[in-house]
């Protein structure tokens, strides 16, 4: 399967590895159908989840992980029947970074609504989480401080 990204530019991708959105992304409801592209080498931080069926439709995302954002959230009926996860260990729990004046990405705002996928059927969903508590961990390592946020 052959498609245009306005950000990556022409690429063949296989079908299987397409991950659908049943309901959308809130506020992209029409886009339904999307593949999770990488840089090429190891441990990569950021990736790009690119839209299917709108070529100028790109998020850059990042496992919370990789930010050491931890989530305890329980998913409701209906999310748990779009999702059909059988095996926790098959979750796949991203976060949308943007960009403001800074030119790095940021994770502002994006801790409240992580992508949840199913990383064997691939199917995905945004969890919108009205209220988050947040914990602090401050972790020393190496002449470094380290902030983990929960």
């Amino acid at each position: 399967m052959e498609i245009k990204s306005s950000f990556l530019g022409e690429q063949s991708i296989d079908p299987s590895t397409v991950i659908s959105f049943p309901n959308g992304i809130p506020g992209f409801e029409d886009q339904k159908r999307f593949k999770l592209f990488h840089q090429e080498g190891e441990n990569p931080l950021v990736f790009w989840l690119q839209s299917l069926d709108d070529e100028a439709l790109v998020f850059s995302v990042a496992e919370s992980s990789t930010f050491n954002i931890n989530y305890n959230f329980t998913l409701n009926d209906e999310e748990e029947a779009v999702l059909g996860i059988e095996n926790i260990a098959d979750t796949l729990i991203l976060i949308i970074l943007h960009k403001d004046e800074n030119p790095q990405p940021t994770v502002k705002g994006a801790i409240k609504s992580p992508l949840v996928i199913n990383s064997v059927k691939r199917i995905g969903l945004q969890k919108v989480l009205t209220e988050v508590e947040q914990s602090i961990t401050l972790t020393e390592n190496s002449n470094e401080i380290n902030f983990t946020e929960r």
